[in-house]
């Protein structure tokens, strides 16, 4: 009974956002991987993989998010563990990122990592009561805490999720109660270090292309090269980029037609299905369409703030924020990589890019949100 009155409290408004993306997800990867006989993503597969996410979502909500930052310094270890195991596993697409499982799946444990970086620091920075963080009692420790994964994930290399690490942290931060002058030196300290990178990467590009080749990280540079200098860069090195570009232009205002994208159905966009799926959307749906889809992550981050405000518990709320800030990052920069606002990485658009890993943890983080919807103390408590 208690479970049933706790489904009844869900919000329906996420629950209809999530139903639509099942659909849109669906019908673009379908149409993304139709005519390509290398891949095979059945319609079914597709389906599977989202009741699978539902189910996670649902089993998420029902759970209380406190046990669950209880138990988050055993979650980080056990993500420590499994970020270390896969320098053990031998590279796939040149990385170390995934573990191959049965029936031909794949895990990424950086993914899932998120999702533990987003409890801890939600439980670290609540001990403050909603004071002011301190630079060595909560900063410094919680910054630790998340650059050890970053490390490790860097080196993968996986520089997407690693940046997404430092995303949430920063959010957290914000949301914490960190002080301005942490701000101001932090903001500082960073503008600073790009400007010395650009410096460092302009003048001595060559030995660090080579370094980056002899350690088979060369597309790295090709990446950075390609957005910051694309007149520099030969064109196979920016195909993605510009047939990327060429395809959601094309598009219109109304899109070429479902199964219909030019561009798509000719094989010119890599990874049409996961990373580069806003293509879809663009080519064949046009601005109309992909103004639809961002309106609705918008509609999903709207319900999440809402949550986040009525929370009863602190942290909730922090979780919430973290939340949201990892869902922010992953649509701006997989909608900019892909229109040359932003450089191209490996990061999907979330709910609607094929991947088992990607898609559960996204699950498994708006379920989180639900919890604390669903689990609200009577008082304000910390």
């Amino acid at each position: 009974m208690a479970i049933w009155s706790k489904l009844k409290r869900m919000d329906p408004a996420i629950l209809v956002i999530l139903f639509i993306f099942m659909v849109l997800s669906t019908a673009l990867v379908h149409s993304a991987t139709v005519d390509d006989p290398k891949i095979k993503i059945s319609i079914m597969k597709s389906i599977i993989l989202y009741g699978v996410g539902i189910v996670a979502f649902v089993v998420t909500s029902l759970f209380d998010f406190k046990w669950l930052l209880k138990i988050s310094p055993y979650l980080y270890g056990a993500g420590l563990a499994m970020l270390a195991g896969l320098f053990f596993v031998p590279p796939k697409n040149g990385a170390r990122g995934w573990y191959q499982l049965p029936a031909g799946l794949d895990f990424q444990p950086a993914e899932l990592m998120k999702l533990i970086l987003i409890l801890v620091v939600a439980a670290m920075i609540a001990r403050r009561a909603g004071e002011q963080l301190e630079l060595k009692r909560d900063v410094l420790p919680t910054g630790v805490i998340v650059f050890v994964p970053f490390a490790m994930v860097l080196v993968q290399p996986d520089l997407g999720n690693a940046i997404i690490f430092l995303v949430i942290l920063l959010g957290m931060f914000w949301i914490g109660n960190i002080k301005y002058t942490h701000v101001l030196v932090g903001s500082t300290a960073v503008v600073g270090g790009a400007a010395l990178f650009l410096y460092v990467y302009s003048h001595f590009h060559d030995p660090i292309y080579h370094y980056l080749y002899v350690h088979h990280v060369e597309h790295w540079a090709d990446r950075i090269d390609t957005f910051l200098d694309p007149s520099s860069v030969d064109k196979d090195k920016k195909y993605q980029l510009e047939n990327a570009i060429t395809a959601i232009g094309s598009g219109g205002l109304l899109g070429e037609g479902f199964m219909k994208g030019n561009s798509i159905h000719s094989s010119r966009i890599p990874y049409a299905y996961s990373d580069s799926i806003f293509v879809v959307v663009g080519e064949e749906f046009g601005f109309v369409g992909a103004a639809i889809l961002l309106l609705l992550y918008f509609w999903l981050i709207y319900r999440m703030i809402l949550i986040a405000i009525q929370s009863t518990t602190v942290n909730g709320s922090f979780i919430i924020v973290g939340v949201i800030s990892m869902f922010v990052f992953q649509i701006f920069e997989n909608v900019g990589m892909l229109i040359g606002l932003m450089p191209l990485t490996g990061i999907t658009l979330p709910f609607i890019s094929y991947g088992g890993t990607s898609l559960l943890i996204n699950m498994l983080s708006i379920g989180l949100v639900m919890s604390v919807k669903l689990h609200q103390e009577k008082e304000l408590t910390f």
